[in-house]
C-alpha cells in the first residue's frame, strides 16, 4: 500500500511542533523555566501524535510522541560497559578535603589546583551512547563493569534528546545521573495519595522504581529529569577535544545535554570548601535532591597524571553533606512483626521536619540496639535521616529523661499472633515462632508453600493469595485444601476455568514427597537440602516430629542453632496444629525407614553446579545426585567434592579453579551414576 503523501503545510507544522516539544522539554528540565503550562503542552503533544497517526511518513524514531513507552520487556538484558563507570572515594569532612586536595598538589609539584565543582546529584547513574547523534543505547551503572539496558525507558526521558546537533562526535558515551525534580515528586505522590497507593519515601527511590518498570509506558507516566556529569567512550572526529572537565561540560551543553548550572570553576581548598558551603546554604532552593558535591581536578592532562586507585580517580572526590538532625521526643515503642517473622522496635516520635520530610517514625532495629542506647519512652531523642532517607534515632539527651521511666523490654509473645517469640543463638532478631498461623507471615508463608520447590501449586502466586488473604478465604497453609471454585472464580480476574486450574493444581499437590512437605513448613534455617537430610535420617514425619535435641544433632549436617529452629518450631501448639489440619486435608506423601548414615554411590559428596546443561535443568541434575546420596551446594568451597559446569558457567568454575575442586560435565555425570565415583 502506498504511503500518503504528506503536504508542506502540514510537515512545516509537524516540524514545528516537534522543535516546540523539544524547546519546552529543555525549558523545563535544564533549565527549570518552563514556558507553558502543562495542559498547553498536552495540547502540542496530541496534535504532533494526531499528524503522525494521520501521515506516517511523519513518525521517527526521534519524533517527542515516541517518548510514550514502547512494548514492555520481560527482563533486563545486560549491558558491558565500554570503559568501567567508576564510583567516586567520599569525603564527610573538610579535613578529608584537605587531604585530597593536598596529595592533588604533591603528585602534580604545584602549588594550588584548579578544581571543577558541581552538585552530587542524588539519582541513578546511567551511560547514554550515541551514534552518529543517534541515541541508540541506554544502561544503568550495575556493578561499574555490567549495567543494565534499560534503552526503552530512558527514551520516555523527555531531558534526554533523541538526537544530537549534526557537530556531535560520530560515537559519544554520556555519563550522568537520573532523577526526579523535587517538584514532579510531590505531583506523583499527591496522584498516589488520592488513588488510595502507597506513597514513595523520597524522589531517589521514585525514580529508581520508574527507570526499572519492565513496561516502558509505566516509565513515561513519570516525569524523571536527567543531568549529564562526563563521558565514557568517545571518536571525537573532527571536533576538538576538550582540555579541561569544565570545557566538556560547555561543550555537553552546546549539544543540547543537560548540565546543572550551579556548576562553577575554582582554585585551590579555599575554592572547594567555599562552594561546599555556598551550595551547602542553597540545597533546599534547588529543583532537584543533591547529597553533596563533587570536586574534580579541571585540566584533563593532570586527571590522566593523577590517575586511578582502587577503582576510583585519583582526581575526584564527593564530599557529602552530614544528615540533618534535629530533636523530638518518643511518644512510644511499638513492636512491628515483619513478613518473615522479625520484631522490630519502631520508635513513634513527636513529628519533627528533617532533610525534607516530616519524620513521626524511626526503627530502632533490635532490642539490642535499643538497650545500647538506652532509648526510653518521654526520652528526648535527636533524630536523623540517614543517608537522607531512613530515619534514625542517633542518641538520647539524658537531660529530658521523666523520672523512672521504665526500660524497654521487647514482648515474650507475638503481638499479632501471640506465639512465642523466640531469639537464636548469635542472631540480633527476635522472632514469632507461629510461620504457619502469624498473621504477619500470612502472605510469606502461603507463598512458601505454593512455590515450585515445595508443594508446587501452579497459579498461586502473589496476586492471588493478596486477594484471598483479602477475602478471609486462607490464614493457614491448611486453608488452601478448603477452597473450591466457586470461592476461587468470585475473586477478581478468576475467570471459573481459571478457577479450576488453581483447584485441580491444589488437589494434585496432596501427593507430595516428605522432603518437600518439611520444605514446605517454612522453618527457618531449614532449605531443601536440609528437607531432604531430615526426611531420609528420619523416614517419617512423626518420628522428626518426636525427635530431641540430641536426635537432631545425629543429622548430617545439622547444628545447635539449626536444631533450636527446629525445637522451637514444632513446640509452637498453633504450627502442630496447621500441620494436624494439613495431613486431615489429605496431605500425605511415602514414608520410608529411616536411613541414619547416607547412602549411595554418591554419599558423602557434595556437588556445586554451574551454567546450562545440554540435557539436564538444573533442578533434575540435583535430584540426580540426591538420589544417589549425593548433596547440591550453592557455592564452591573446600568441602565440594566436584563442580558440574555446562555452557556459560559462571563464578563457581573459577572458585573451582582457584580451590583445584575436579570440575565433570553432564556426560562425565552420568558416568559416575553408572560406574561409581571418579578418583580425586
Amino acid at each position: 500500500m502506498a504511503k500518503t503523501a504528506v503536504p508542506a503545510k502540514i510537515a512545516q507544522r509537524a516540524a514545528k511542533l516537534r522543535t516546540d516539544l523539544d524547546a519546552h522539554n529543555y525549558r523545563y528540565y535544564v533549565e527549570d523555566a518552563p514556558l507553558v503550562s502543562d495542559a498547553e503542552y498536552d495540547r502540542l503533544f496530541r496534535e504532533l501524535q494526531a499528524l503522525e497517526r494521520d501521515y506516517p511518513a511523519l513518525s521517527t524514531p526521534d519524533s517527542p510522541t515516541q517518548r510514550v513507552g514502547g512494548q514492555a520487556a520481560t527482563q533486563f538484558d545486560p549491558v558491558t560497559h565500554r570503559v568501567p563507570m567508576l564510583s567516586l572515594n567520599n569525603a564527610f569532612a573538610d579535613e578529608e578535603a584537605e587531604a585530597f586536595d593536598r596529595r592533588a598538589r604533591a603528585a602534580l609539584g604545584v602549588e594550588e589546583v584548579d578544581y571543577a565543582v558541581e552538585p552530587k546529584f542524588d539519582g541513578l547513574a546511567v551511560s547514554l551512547v550515541y551514534e552518529r547523534g543517534q541515541f541508540t543505547l541506554g544502561a544503568t551503572r550495575g556493578d561499574g563493569n555490567t549495567g543494565e539496558n534499560v534503552t526503552a525507558n530512558l527514551r520516555t526521558v523527555r531531558a534526554i534528546p533523541m538526537r544530537l546537533p549534526a557537530d556531535a562526535p560520530p560515537l559519544l558515551e554520556v555519563r550522568g545521573e537520573v532523577l526526579m525534580l523535587k517538584r514532579d515528586f510531590a505531583a506523583l505522590n499527591a496522584a498516589q495519595g488520592s488513588a488510595g497507593e502507597k506513597l514513595f519515601v523520597n524522589p531517589r527511590n521514585a525514580a529508581a522504581g520508574a527507570l526499572r518498570q519492565l513496561d516502558p509506558a509505566i516509565t513515561a507516566s513519570r516525569r524523571l529529569a536527567f543531568f549529564s556529569y562526563g563521558v565514557g567512550a568517545v571518536e571525537w572526529g573532527s571536533v576538538t577535544p576538550p582540555a579541561t572537565q569544565d570545557a566538556l561540560l560547555k561543550l555537553l551543553a552546546a549539544l543540547r545535554l543537560p548540565v546543572a548550572s550551579q556548576r562553577s570553576v575554582v582554585r585551590g581548598l579555599e575554592g572547594l570548601l567555599g562552594y561546599y558551603r555556598f551550595i551547602g546554604t542553597k540545597r533546599d532552593k534547588l529543583p532537584f535532591q543533591i547529597d553533596g558535591v563533587v570536586y574534580k581536578v579541571n585540566p584533563f592532562a593532570q586527571q590522566e597524571r593523577l590517575g586511578f586507585v582502587s577503582r576510583a580517580p585519583r582526581f575526584a572526590l564527593a564530599h557529602k553533606f552530614p544528615a540533618e538532625e534535629l530533636p523530638t521526643q518518643v511518644l512510644a515503642i511499638d513492636v512491628q512483626v515483619g513478613r518473615t517473622g522479625a520484631l522490630t522496635p519502631v520508635a513513634r516520635l513527636k513529628p519533627v521536619f528533617v532533610g525534607g520530610v516530616t519524620v513521626v517514625n524511626a526503627t530502632l532495629h533490635n532490642e539490642d540496639e535499643v538497650r545500647r542506647k538506652d532509648i526510653r519512652v518521654g526520652d528526648t531523642v535527636i533524630v536523623r535521616r540517614a543517608g537522607d532517607v531512613i530515619p534514625e534515632v542517633v542518641r538520647v539527651l539524658p537531660e529530658g529523661r521523666q523520672p523512672n521511666a521504665p526500660q524497654f523490654e521487647l514482648p515474650k509473645r507475638c503481638p499479632e499472633c501471640g506465639s512465642k517469640v523466640v531469639r537464636l543463638p548469635d542472631e540480633a532478631i527476635a522472632r514469632c515462632s507461629g510461620g504457619l498461623v502469624c498473621p504477619a507471615q500470612r502472605k510469606q508463608a502461603l507463598l512458601h508453600f505454593a512455590s515450585r520447590r515445595a508443594m508446587d501449586i501452579e497459579g498461586l502466586g502473589d496476586k492471588l493469595v493478596d486477594q484471598l488473604i483479602d477475602a478471609g478465604l486462607a490464614h493457614t497453609p491448611a486453608d488452601i485444601y478448603m477452597l473450591g471454585v466457586a470461592a476461587l472464580a468470585a475473586l477478581d480476574r478468576m475467570a471459573e476455568k481459571s478457577a479450576a486450574n488453581v483447584v485441580t493444581a491444589i488437589d494434585k499437590s496432596r501427593a507430595t514427597t516428605l522432603a518437600r512437605f518439611i520444605y514446605a513448613l517454612g522453618i527457618r534455617h531449614v532449605g531443601e537440602t536440609t528437607a531432604a537430610d531430615l526426611a531420609q535420617h528420619f523416614g517419617t514425619f512423626d518420628a522428626l516430629l518426636a525427635a530431641d535435641e540430641h536426635a537432631l544433632l545425629e543429622v548430617r549436617d545439622v547444628g545447635p542453632v539449626l536444631v533450636q529452629s527446629i525445637l522451637q518450631f514444632f513446640a509452637e501448639a498453633h504450627n502442630r496444629d496447621v500441620i494436624a489440619q494439613l495431613r486431615a486435608a489429605g496431605v500425605h506423601w511415602t514414608e520410608t525407614a529411616p536411613r541414619r548414615e547416607p547412602a549411595g554411590k554418591f554419599a558423602g559428596l557434595t556437588f556445586v553446579i554451574t551454567g546450562t546443561l545440554p540435557t539436564f535443568s538444573r533442578d533434575d541434575a540435583k535430584a540426580l545426585i540426591e538420589e544417589h546420596g549425593g548433596k547440591v551446594a550453592g557455592s564452591v568451597s573446600k568441602k565440594t567434592a566436584y563442580v558440574i559446569a555446562g555452557a556459560e558457567p559462571g563464578s563457581k568454575l573459577d572458585k573451582a579453579s582457584e580451590l583445584g575442586v575436579p570440575v565433570l560435565d553432564e556426560q562425565q555425570l552420568m558416568a559416575m551414576v553408572a560406574h561409581g565415583r571418579i578418583k580425586r
